[in-house]
């Protein structure tokens, strides 16, 4: 769905949410909700292992997981709900979880908390008690909480809240057993269940019985009218459009009004619904109070009281977390800290990557030989050779030997720091800032991930749920190096910021600059986000910012791997590899063609000059960049193969070779200087651009999307070259 009308659609429900499936009959549907970070996403894949898969919900971009299990004759279908703290329809993923509860009518919601928060957990699951009566506690972390000293009188919890209450430790297995076994019972109604009740304050209770009693009136198959009537004093304009559509009775009513007339105005059973809402409209007015927050303090209160009764602290917490949130949260010294961690993941990067690249460059490139002379056995034309070989594999061949390396190094050091519970310290450092500009503080987990791949930047905007804002955090993604951009800010700091230095000390220093260059991509991304929501149609306020600082966790080593390697960089480097196939070729067959006693490349680097050269730069760089917008990896091997006027794109056997070559063509510290910030500013890759086309399936935000960083490229370039020509 398109986000820049999504403000219009999300408040709307179009259709019920039954997850296109067909329920067998002995198949059950199993809800899993729960706050983010409470290892929700741990016990949905213990339970389903690899019997699961992913999509989109109906309409929306947020992720949907599914998988199943099986426990005795039993097929069970658990639905994976987006983590949200509550159910009051703030955001999109709150708004999903709300409907799939109440619209999906699952048998049996299982709702995942946090032992060590619990207090706050229980928010969530008070609200889902008020929807639907199968519901299990699933106190999770169970193990976390005794190691902080916590203790959990699961008996005592069950008997306040009425529902069953299961201690897990999800990570190791414990307690999934008898998760299981409580599902399957609850599902069969074995388990006598009473749901605690919210005690609404006294200035509301009188309404919310009087409404209830007529919703129940209406039909006595409505499960918790008094739920119902607060929703409906509250002004709850899906609930209100969900009556209105017959979405209500589809699901929920089995009496013998058909939806068709339903949804004709002039049914007498229309009439009875709008008189309800009506009603609740007429007394939402009267009420003094605002209903919204005594809802949400009645709730504070009763989960503050329920858990004061079942958890005991037995000893002290580790002072050691309190300690590092200390620094890590820091207004003086967060942000340090957090360059110095970015510092040292870019070193390791750089350093690292060195040997592995260059030896899976020679592999691939014997490869290439190989395969030139199996085409040349078999007779095949000089320019099929050509366009095959040196063209397309060879254009495969530099993308995957210089971005595999880097992002498998990469990435997984940006997962283990996920995983140990840092990256949202980082948003929660950089919040301010990103207030400021007008944008919001998620978006700084966004552009972490852009520092892997900007398309995967893109797609991280989904957690932010204004879409003013997320659109904003796209449009100014792209202003963070990524993987294909790597190489190239790499070889300009080795070759002329710190070439003259010893080895040990070039490559910290090289690191260095190319920290003080992503600075500068940060500080560029404040500015235009600046600009967007002050002076253009972007223009607001940014939101309210709530994030959940989550417990310090060990890293998990199988998942690192499996996340890191298989979903970050398997999927970046095959989306790279197919935009960079017509690449290597469209390359190979301008270099070949002949006009006029030039080939094409040539014509094209000769019309582009006299721009380049404006902002410190040449026709056979910009003509590189042109070329790779598949991918930006092949724009070294593209810029040598237009210097040494060769037919395919090349490589050097040394640096030494390389920057002698650059210096022949009228390269200076200053050419470098400029091509870094042109590398780092301007527009996106194909992929990037596809990617930001399917998140927004706006034309005008795509081209805006990659004219804006051009424009803002070619005007700190020309600004550069003047200061350098100035300052002689």
């Amino acid at each position: 769905m398109s986000i820049v009308k999504e403000n219009k659609k999300q408040k709307s429900i179009q259709t019920p949410v039954f997850l296109n499936m067909s329920k067998t009959a002995h198949e059950m549907v199993i809800a899993l909700a729960g706050n983010p970070n409470t290892g929700k996403s741990t016990v949905f894949n213990a339970l389903t292992g690899l019997n699961q898969h992913t999509g989109n919900w109906p309409g929306k971009t947020v992720k949907r997981m599914e998988g199943h299990f099986t426990y005795g004759e039993r097929r069970y279908r658990l639905v994976d709900l987006p983590g949200t703290y509550s159910l009051l329809s703030a955001s999109t993923d709150e708004e999903i979880a709300r409907n799939f509860v109440l619209f999906g009518k699952p048998d049996v919601t299982v709702v995942v908390v946090d032992a060590t928060n619990l207090e706050r957990n229980l928010n969530l699951a008070l609200q889902i008690m008020q929807i639907t009566d199968r519901v299990i506690v699933c106190v999770n972390l169970i193990d976390e909480a005794e190691r902080k000293g916590i203790r959990i009188d699961a008996a005592r919890l069950q008997e306040d809240l009425g529902i069953p209450v299961v201690l897990t430790a999800a990570r190791s297995g414990r307690g999934l057993d008898v998760l299981q076994e409580t599902i399957a019972q609850l599902s069969k109604n074995l388990i006598p269940v009473k749901p605690f009740r919210i005690n609404y304050p006294e200035s509301l209770r009188e309404t919310v019985d009087i409404l209830s009693q007529k919703i129940h009136a209406y039909d006595p198959k409505i499960p918790n009218p008094s739920w119902m009537a607060v929703r409906l004093l509250d002004k709850d304009q899906g609930i209100r459009e969900a009556l209105l559509s017959g979405h209500w009775h589809t699901r929920l009513l089995s009496n013998d009004i058909p939806v068709p007339a339903l949804t004709n105005p002039d049914h007498p059973g229309v009439h009875e619904i709008r008189s309800i809402i009506d009603e609740a409209d007429s007394a939402s007015e009267k009420i003094q109070t605002v209903l919204h927050d005594s809802l949400v303090e009645s709730l504070f209160y009763d989960a503050k009281r329920i858990a004061g009764r079942a958890v005991e602290q037995t000893r002290i917490t580790r002072l050691w977390e309190n300690a590092l949130d200390r620094w890590l949260t820091s207004r003086f010294i967060g942000i340090p800290l957090m360059l110095l961690v970015l510092a040292v993941v870019f070193y390791l990067t750089i350093a690292g990557a060195n040997v592995p690249s260059a030896m899976l460059a020679d592999l691939l490139f014997s490869v290439e030989d190989f395969l030139a002379a199996g085409m040349n056995q078999l007779g095949a034309p000089w320019w099929l050779t050509g366009f095959l070989i040196h063209g397309v594999f060879r254009g495969l061949a530099w993308v995957v030997s210089v971005m595999l390396p880097p992002m498998a190094i990469f990435f997984p050091m940006f997962t283990i720091l996920e995983d140990f519970g840092y990256l949202p310290r980082v948003a929660f450092s950089l919040d301010r800032l990103f207030k400021w500009s007008g944008a919001h503080g998620k978006q700084a987990l966004a552009m972490g991930m852009g520092f892997g791949c900007n398309a995967a930047g893109v797609i991280a905007t989904r957690i932010i749920d204004s879409p003013r804002e997320r659109l904003i955090a796209i449009l100014t993604n792209n202003f963070v190096p990524c993987n294909g951009r790597w190489p190239t800010l790499i070889m300009l700091a080795s070759l002329f910021v710190a070439a003259s230095l010893p080895a040990g000390v070039a490559s910290i220093v090289a690191a260095s600059a190319i920290v003080g260059i992503t600075l500068f991509g940060i500080l560029v991304t404040l500015l235009v986000a600046k600009f967007l929501s002050t002076a253009t149609s972007l223009k607001g306020e940014s939101s309210f910012f709530q994030i959940e600082l989550p417990p310090y966790r060990r890293p998990q080593f199988f998942r690192i791997l499996y996340t890191s390697l298989i979903d970050r960089t398997g999927l970046v480097l095959w989306r790279a590899v197919v935009m960079a196939a017509p690449a290597g070729g469209l390359c190979w067959v301008l270099a070949n063609v002949q006009y006029d006693g030039l080939s094409l490349f040539a014509h094209g680097a000769a019309w582009l000059d006299p721009l380049g050269k404006s902002i410190g730069l040449d026709g056979i760089i910009l003509l590189a960049y042109i070329i790779a917008i598949p991918a930006n990896e092949i724009i070294v091997p593209t810029i040598i193969m237009g210097y040494m006027a060769a037919g395919q794109m090349t490589e050097l056997d040394s640096d030494t070779e390389l920057k002698a070559l650059f210096i022949q063509n009228g390269w200076t510290s200053l050419t470098a200087i400029s091509l870094m910030f042109f590398s780092l500013l301007h527009y996106p890759c194909s992929t990037t651009t596809l990617t930001i086309w399917k998140e927004t399936r706006s034309v005008k935000w795509t081209v805006v999307s990659n004219l804006m960083p051009l424009v803002i490229a070619l005007a700190v370039c020309f600004l550069i070259t003047q200061i350098g020509y100035w300052l002689g």
